[in-house]
């Protein structure tokens, strides 16, 4: 018959058993490298070395070459109040796409968890499909959509008798805002079925029982149970809408971070290019770190 390990580790003398837990402690750190060595190596290739070079640049004293140092990107960055504008879009622009991805997604979330809905898998997989497209095709779709021979543009048109031109809103900030919730939402919505997934289903049946309506249980018992994962899901759609990119190269209708920094490299300003790197980097790090310390949010799918 087999002898488990803690029998086996309580029958040793105290000598070799403190020797043998040290060995399986040591062993333990042994699994733990190989299961992380795969993401050590990610990170290094994908992280770390693309940021070393992204700060060598930054401060580098020839355009085209990572040799000296100054500050003189960061100065720019700082003191001209065209990069300052830049920041301001992309920081308005974020905002406002994930409070209403986040605000979309607690509705549908609660639908698809809370109610027997007919082909529930499939409408789950519609929801999530968006994810796995590239923002390139997120904006080609919405140029099908609001574009100047769009669908909804001409169905608006004919019903109000004005010109599809002038009611064409694809390639205007509107219709980046489309764009940019075409990616969050489902991002949004995959979150906080997971905060979902572990309600405590008693509390809301027992409010309800006391007469609660509808509106009220989900206020005052869903509500402060999913509040972790809306603020997880602020978190991650938010950091999500800075780093968007490909939608910004079809529809370039706002100047943020990401599409600056391709200017930049298509103008050879290599140095502001890694300050500007450098910058979003630090700050997307920052956010997320001192988000995820102080709101206690879940961000697990």
């Amino acid at each position: 018959m087999a002898t488990s390990d803690d029998e086996q580790y309580t029958s040793l003398p105290v000598g070799l058993s403190g020797l043998t837990a040290q060995t399986e402690a040591q062993r333990e750190r042994r699994r733990i490298a190989v299961l992380c060595l795969p993401f050590a190596l990610l990170l290094l290739v994908a992280g770390i070395y693309p940021l070393t070079e992204a700060i060598r640049m930054s401060v580098s004293t020839q355009p085209y070459e990572s040799v000296g140092f100054t500050l003189d990107a960061y100065r720019t960055l700082a003191t001209d109040p065209y990069y300052r504008g830049v920041a301001f879009n992309s920081l308005w622009f974020a905002t406002a796409t994930t409070v209403t991805s986040v605000a979309i997604a607690v509705p549908i979330a609660h639908a698809l968890r809370k109610y027997e809905l007919p082909a529930s898998g499939l409408w789950v997989t519609l929801v999530s499909f968006p994810i796995s497209l590239p923002g390139i095709v997120a904006a080609f779709m919405i140029l099908v959509l609001f574009g100047n021979n769009g669908v909804v543009t001409n169905i608006v048109a004919a019903m109000s008798g004005r010109s599809a031109i002038d009611l064409a809103v694809a390639t205007s900030v509107p219709g980046l805002f489309f764009a940019f919730l075409y990616s969050m939402i489902p991002r949004a919505t995959l979150i906080l079925r997971g905060s979902y997934a572990e309600l405590d289903t008693a509390a809301e049946e027992a409010a309800q029982s006391l007469g609660a309506t509808p509106f009220e249980t989900f206020r005052h018992v869903t509500l402060p149970q999913i509040r972790a994962g809306i603020a997880g899901a602020f978190i991650l759609t938010f950091r999500t809408a800075l780093a968007i990119f490909g939608t910004l190269i079809v529809i370039q209708a706002l100047v943020v971070w990401t599409l600056q920094i391709d200017r930049e490299l298509s103008g050879g300003s290599f140095p502001v290019a890694g300050a500007l790197a450098v910058v979003f980097f630090a700050f997307t790090f920052l956010f997320t770190v001192l988000g995820l310390r102080y709101t206690s949010a879940e961000v697990g799918l």
